[in-house]
């Protein structure tokens, strides 16, 4: 593909490399830390938004680059493609979880498992090893990641913890886990499995900053230490209450919508957000949510600029910032506070620009001068 003149040269030394790197959930909460990061994407319309928010956006696919061919950087992170691990999904992932387990152990001994990947049903599969082979080939050429930060949906923690395993034998302290995103203050439910490996000490998840959420429960209810999960309403600021119905059936049944009181936490936002039904108090309908909205619930700035087409789709793949803010803090070894994850997040996204540096918040493990 031939270069594109408006966009900046590849930088040669980046804080951050972000494998699938989607509209930029990560490249969002690595900015808001003051961190520079080049993401890898290779689909065209999360590069028409990466674009438009200011990041990189020539299309790539991660397959044809490693340590020696991107900038150099000392943080790894990806979220690689979810669809075939996810329940709602082809779930062709979940079905060669063992075979692909096996594979992470064999790239651990040494072996190149590439023509294997290529007999897997579905490609995006195999997607999921590419940071281990990146941390890998860093390791060999005696320049690795200092700090490495993998997330993807649950049902692939038993593939990071083999991965962990294998990181820990080169060196890194590691620490794999399903993190709640309504426990970081995202106003939506969803769960990721998290990898967080370092080669500068012990660290841990992150801390839960809000009590779970619980169907029926008060927010209120629950640890005292920790804040009530927050609400779609409070996000959204509507100006009313409302309710969600959601276009997915409970427990496979499609009579059984999902519904949730705007006094909640959104459910799971996922590519077919704008099928969900949104009804007042009385019944009768209302607008269904916006995009910026959707972007909104993932944490994403209200004015985050969404562009390229499937949008909706772009939205419920992306990871939220906001929880990827607290992830990449606790891999630094810093924790974020509730109040400036908060501020990031009500801020215009072009404001970033003025963040400080990444050596204010690793003194004071504090977003704001």
């Amino acid at each position: 593909m031939p270069s594109d003149p408006h966009e900046q040269p590849r930088p040669d030394r980046v804080d951050m490399v972000d494998l699938f790197a989607g509209p930029g959930g990560l490249d969002v909460a690595a900015r808001w830390l003051g961190l520079s990061v080049h993401g890898f994407e290779w689909d065209r319309n999360a590069c028409a938004t990466r674009s438009a928010a200011g990041l990189n956006y020539r299309p790539h696919d991660v397959r044809d680059f490693g340590p020696d061919t991107a900038p150099n950087a000392w943080i790894l992170a990806g979220g690689p493609p979810c669809q075939t691990f996810t329940v709602a999904g082809s779930g062709a992932g979940r079905k060669a979880l063992d075979e692909v387990v096996s594979y992470v152990v064999r790239m651990g001994h040494g072996e190149d498992v590439s023509a294997d990947l290529e007999t897997l049903k579905d490609e995006r599969t195999g997607l999921v090893l590419e940071p281990l082979r990146w941390a890998l080939a860093a390791n060999r050429r005696r320049e690795p990641y200092r700090v490495i930060v993998l997330e993807q949906v649950p049902a692939v923690l038993p593939i990071w913890q083999e991965m962990g395993a294998i990181l820990e034998k080169i060196g890194y302290r590691v620490r794999c886990g399903v993190l709640r995103t309504e426990q970081f203050g995202v106003p939506q439910t969803r769960r990721r499995a998290i990898l967080i490996a370092s080669l500068e000490g012990e660290r841990e998840l992150p801390v839960p900053t809000h009590r779970p959420y619980r169907k029926g429960v008060e927010r209120t209810a629950g640890d005292s230490d920790l804040l009530p999960w927050e609400t779609m309403g409070a996000a959204l600021n509507r100006g009313y209450d409302f309710h969600v119905i959601s276009n997915y059936g409970t427990g496979g049944d499609p009579k059984l919508r999902g519904r949730r009181h705007s006094r909640e936490p959104s459910a799971t936002i996922t590519g077919k957000v704008s099928r969900n039904k949104i009804v007042d108090g009385t019944g009768l309908d209302t607008p269904r949510f916006s995009l910026p909205e959707a972007g909104r619930l993932q944490t994403f700035p209200l004015d985050y600029p969404w562009s390229g087409n499937d949008i909706a789709q772009q939205i419920g793949n992306a990871i939220p910032p906001v929880l990827a803010l607290h992830v990449l803090s606790a891999a630094l070894g810093k924790q974020v506070s509730h109040e400036d994850a908060r501020k990031v997040v009500d801020r215009p996204w072009i404001d970033t620009r003025d963040f400080p540096p990444l050596d204010h918040f690793a003194r004071t493990g504090q977003l704001f001068v």
